[in-house]
């Protein structure tokens, strides 16, 4: 690719970028004007509407071929039409996390958020870690960090920013949480969490991305690449490692669970085999996945393709 190329691309995804990033913009004013369930429903609607028509309709449809081999093509077609549903929630829910999250600690069970766990939350907060937390790209997982909040446990937070620079601009500049941190995921990233944890602190990870030069395992029974991130911190700073995750439920409400601590698999010199708990780990999110399929963010290259 010659000179005039490369700047012709670059220039041209910078436009893009843009114009990508003020549509978005311009649709999220437009629900914030609206009450929350109302916002978030027209965001379903319309991302059941345009998900189809992109490029990545036929990633999901892929992905969930692989994952679901047995599963016949009205099965797939429903549940990427209801993935984008979903993933426009997403989208929407970023703009209303001060609405949506409502959960008391003291006053359980009185809105829109549920919380399995609780007692485990107040656990920790009472004691010091280091503790990580986990989970993957189900339900409303901007919640989570919140929610540990709620009962003033801080949680650094990794999370990786989105390819369009503009949105991830403005994320980086909006996306923070009460009690908690954000770290954007870049070099320089494990550093800010080991840093965290060496003052006893907690972290949370998603867990279920591609990454290129991540440990060898499975998910849903097929090779992929797995950050072994968690592990190396759970051995290098004797972290208690924990599974939190969110699922959507009907009319607009949510559950948020934090699990018991898991124990990572050692190796026979006792400590913490980094493959084999990286195995653990898409093992937990897969579980989850097969609850919940149509809530799992489908249309990213989990797998090598």
């Amino acid at each position: 690719m010659n000179t005039f190329v490369k700047k012709a691309w670059k220039r041209w995804r910078i436009v893009s970028d843009w114009t990508t990033a003020q549509a978005v913009f311009a649709v999220l004013r437009l629900l914030r004007l609206m009450p929350p369930q109302a916002g978030l429903s027209a965001a379903a609607a319309l991302g059941r509407w345009i998900g189809p028509l992109t490029s990545r309709h036929k990633v999901a449809a892929a992905n969930l071929r692989l994952a679901y081999p047995d599963r016949d093509e009205a099965w797939i077609d429903a549940t990427a039409r209801a993935n984008w549903e979903q993933m426009a929630r997403l989208a929407a829910e970023f703009v209303f996390l001060d609405e949506i999250f409502d959960f008391d600690p003291d006053r359980p069970g009185e809105g829109l958020i549920e919380v399995e766990g609780a007692e485990i939350f107040a656990e920790l907060r009472d004691r010091k870690g280091p503790f990580i937390f986990f989970t993957g790209h189900l339900g409303c997982f901007e919640l989570l960090p919140i929610c540990a909040a709620a009962f003033d446990l801080e949680v650094t937070a990794l999370f990786r920013k989105p390819n369009n620079r503009y949105i991830a601009r403005e994320i980086l500049s909006t996306r923070k949480t009460s009690g908690g941190h954000m770290v954007p995921s870049k070099a320089g990233a494990a550093w800010a969490l080991a840093g965290t944890l060496d003052r006893g602190g907690a972290v949370g990870m998603l867990v279920d991305q591609k990454f290129k030069k991540g440990v060898k395992t499975t998910f849903f029974g097929r090779e992929c690449r797995t950050n072994p991130l968690v592990p190396k911190l759970a051995r290098q700073f004797a972290c208690e490692v924990y599974p939190v995750r969110s699922i959507r439920l009907p009319n607009g409400r949510y559950r948020l669970e934090l699990k018991p601590r898991i124990e990572l698999p050692r190796t026979q010199e006792g400590v913490v085999d980094i493959a084999a708990s990286c195995q653990m780990l898409n093992d937990i999110v897969e579980s989850w996945v097969r609850e919940h399929p149509e809530q799992w963010m489908w249309f990213h290259r989990r797998w090598q393709q």
